[in-house]
């Protein structure tokens, strides 16, 4: 009886990898394991990647369409640039932030309250997130170009303001890092001088009892007290250095509205409006209602007067006088007795008794004459 045999599995040839997926151009399938030099680069309009080769053929006679398959975007060749992450989805996430947050840029200072900042806050989320999920693309890009265009100044006086900010913190970062590199460089100056003294205080008290001069403890203690003093001086000298370098920065060098000391963290203030001139009645104008006061009367009385340098150099003011004459002539006209006695609740019996009596030349009290 023959022999059975077990049939071995023979194993498929294994195809040796062509790389990553995303080493390859989709248009000219061209891989970067047979060229290190390959660049890809990327369009915000589809973020579909392709080399540089195949974007300087298609896109270089002007805008076209993208070259990958179901994809109708339009590109131009001003738009690619090179990937920053590694996950296009952060790179589309990224950009669409940006662009958000360029349109959408109220500061805290505008608003009443810290509520209305914080709803605000959640609108510009909710845009953002319909963008980056692809919901409703078509009303959140309109939403976005009319909010772009009913606050057109606003965006733009934002967008001034924190491009000062960032001068700013990029001129107080200079600062920062100049200050430190000076106060190395003298630190490690005064390490130098110290050194220095130290070998030069030696070779001092050597060269002394070489010659002779005297007792070695006593040469040690003076040698020792010049070095200090020597130290002490130039610690001095240093700190008085610095305390002009710090006056010299205080009067010349401002930095974020504050000179010398860099504080961190400090609003930009704006300038206060200049006040008003000070009002003594409070706005309060009395006009004339029946005369308007004119800037000359021809009187032969007024004439005369004008003239008259004791009116004249003692500051009398003709117009005044034209403006109460008017005054106390015309007082009288907006007074209605009639509407007053009827809406008056007192007795008017008595004033008027009084101004029959006056009018017919009666006497209410009894007058004698003194001689």
């Amino acid at each position: 009886m023959p022999r059975l045999t077990q049939a071995r599995a023979v194993p498929a040839p294994v195809e040796a990898p062509l790389g990553n997926k995303d080493d390859v151009c989709p248009v000219c399938k061209s891989q970067r394991y047979l060229n290190k030099s390959m660049r890809f680069l990327i369009n915000p309009e589809c973020y579909h990647k392709m080399c540089s080769a195949c974007v300087d053929r298609i896109f270089s006679f002007g805008p076209a369409r993208c070259p990958v398959a179901g994809c109708t975007r339009t590109l131009r060749k001003n738009k690619f640039r090179e990937q920053t992450f590694d996950d296009i989805r952060v790179e589309e996430e990224v950009d669409i932030r940006r662009r958000v947050a360029a349109v959408f840029n109220r500061r805290e200072e505008e608003f009443e309250t810290l509520l209305a900042y914080n709803d605000y806050l959640n609108d510009v989320e909710d845009v953002t997130y319909n963008l980056i999920n692809k919901v409703d693309v078509v009303a959140t890009n309109a939403k976005l170009e009319a909010y772009r265009t009913a606050n057109s100044q606003s965006i733009d006086a934002n967008k001034s303001i924190a491009s000062r900010e960032a001068q700013d913190h990029a001129a107080q970062q200079v600062a920062e890092k100049e200050q430190a590199r000076m106060r190395r460089e003298a630190a490690r100056r005064e390490d130098e001088e110290e050194r220095r003294a130290l070998v030069e205080g030696r070779q001092d008290v050597l060269n002394k009892l070489a010659h002779g001069g005297g007792d070695a403890e006593e040469i040690a203690k003076e040698s020792h007290k010049v070095t200090l003093k020597k130290r002490l001086d130039r610690r001095a000298a240093a700190e008085r250095q610095r305390q002009l370098h710090s006056t010299e920065a205080t009067t010349n060098g401002k930095l974020n509205g504050f000179s010398g000391g860099l504080i961190k963290g400090l609003k930009i203030k704006k300038d206060d409006e200049p006040e008003a001139p000070f009002d003594p009645f409070g706005g309060l104008t009395i006009e004339l209602s029946y005369t308007t006061v004119q800037d000359h009367y021809d009187w032969d009385w007024l004439n005369v007067q004008r003239k008259d340098v004791q009116y004249t150099a003692g500051g009398y003011d003709f117009q005044e006088f034209h403006s109460r004459a008017l005054c106390e002539a015309f007082s009288g006209l907006g007074v209605f007795i009639g509407e007053e006695m009827a809406a008056g609740d007192g007795n008017f019996d008595i004033a008027t008794a009084a101004a029959a009596g006056a009018a017919t030349g009666s006497k209410d009290t009894a007058m004698y004459d003194a001689l």
